[in-house]
């Protein structure tokens, strides 16, 4: 059985760590290269960054802090954010990034999950979808969660997985930020849908609710961010607390 794995993800804007609430309401949570250092001494198995403000004046920025996290831990790491071509991937795995994120750009062009497929391996493509639920439907919106779309969640992400990406980070926008937990039906919808890793990302707010995210949701990565940025949740106790509840962790 696959260890389960828990993701710290830092959400960068300005070089800059931020939180917030819903996808809004950012406040300040640190240096990006500082945090990834602790996590993985803290014993996180991957780390997420993604630049939620990219635009092309950004991406030397980002590039930068790629490379000085990629000299300060020794745990895979995937970076999202303003993504959109073969190059721009290129350009990030060569500065030390193990995986890219994509999202909107994804969405606009799904050829590109293919292309990145096709070029760097399927193990490297993590496609983001952020969906919230509208008139009982969840729907897959784009642009930090701004731009809804007519895409159906789970008929996306099967889309999704039948092009090559290796990973799905599913966010629920409804749960993200509350400390109310995951969404976990969609989750285990998920997992019957698609054969490929699924990351629960949007509603950590206790070690139990990580618990629920592979028991109940049945997911293969939990990833959360405030709770690890503001140490209300330390990543060895909530790997001893998931392994005392039976889940396969590397601790």
């Amino acid at each position: 059985m696959l260890a389960k794995r828990i993701i710290p993800c830092l959400d960068i804007k300005n070089g800059r760590t931020v939180k917030g609430v819903n996808f809004v309401d950012l406040r300040d949570a640190g240096d990006p290269v500082e945090l990834a250092e602790i996590y993985s001494a803290e014993g996180a198995d991957e780390l997420v960054f993604l630049d939620i403000s990219a635009t092309e004046e950004r991406r030397k920025t980002l590039v930068n802090m790629v490379r000085s996290v990629a000299g300060k831990i020794n745990i895979p790491f995937t970076v999202g954010g303003g993504i959109s071509s073969v190059e721009d991937v290129e350009i990030l795995l060569n500065n030390g990034a193990d995986k890219v994120s994509i999202n909107s750009s994804a969405v606009k062009n799904p050829q590109l999950i293919n292309d990145l497929a096709q070029r760097f391996g399927s193990q490297c493509v993590v496609v983001a979808i952020d969906a919230k639920q509208i008139n009982g439907q969840w729907i897959v919106h784009l642009v930090g969660g701004k731009v809804p779309t007519e895409l159906n969640l789970f008929d996306w992400a099967v889309e999704v997985a039948e092009r090559g990406a290796g990973e799905i980070l599913f966010t629920s926008m409804d749960n993200d930020g509350t400390k109310n937990g995951f969404a976990n039906e969609a989750l285990a919808k998920l997992s019957e849908l698609i054969n490929i890793p699924i990351i629960a990302s949007g509603g950590a707010g206790n070690i139990q609710h990580f618990v629920d995210s592979f028991k109940v949701g049945k997911a293969d990565a939990a990833l959360a961010a405030s709770v690890f940025h503001f140490k209300e949740i330390e990543i060895k106790a909530l790997k001893q607390e998931l392994r005392n509840n039976g889940i396969e962790v590397r601790l």
